[in-house]
């Protein structure tokens, strides 16, 4: 089986910084920027057919089991920033994912991070090959 690694899925999710986000320095708390991943992570889902309900309707659990984040800049009370999401094509039965954030005012570079999720079964096992449905949902992205 081929990968294609030309292919790139992308897309943004445009996020204003409310404050419940942000912590006594006026800064975005670093717990919200997991929040801010899993906005872009459901907003990928919704144009690319790649939800979470879509996994448990196919039998499937797609826990995270890496997240990470490198700060670039502080994120304030008040700004506007877009989450700009990449899908990252792998041999293995992985979801995996990049992430900039940028200011929508200037483009400046907030935080770079990635996630990785695998298969679980319904019963909690470990997947060790890629379920069907996301062998077919890569083929119909032309990723395979």
């Amino acid at each position: 089986m081929t990968y294609n690694e030309d292919i790139q899925l992308k897309t943004s999710k445009v996020i204003d910084v409310r404050f419940s986000e942000v912590d006594s320095m006026n800064i975005v708390w670093h717990g919200s920027y997991a929040l801010y991943f899993e906005d872009a992570r459901e907003q990928f889902g919704k144009e690319f057919d790649l939800t979470y309900q879509g996994y448990f309707d196919n039998g499937h659990y797609a826990p995270i089991v890496d997240l990470s984040f490198s700060y670039k800049k502080p994120l304030l009370y008040g700004q506007q920033a877009r989450v700009d999401i990449t899908y990252r094509n792998v041999r293995s039965a992985k979801v995996i994912f990049d992430y900039e954030i940028r200011l929508t005012t200037d483009n400046s570079l907030i935080a770079t991070g990635s996630s990785t999720q695998v298969f679980l079964d319904l019963d909690y096992n470990l997947v060790w090959s890629n379920p069907p449905f996301y062998e077919a949902w890569k083929r119909k992205h032309h990723l395979l």
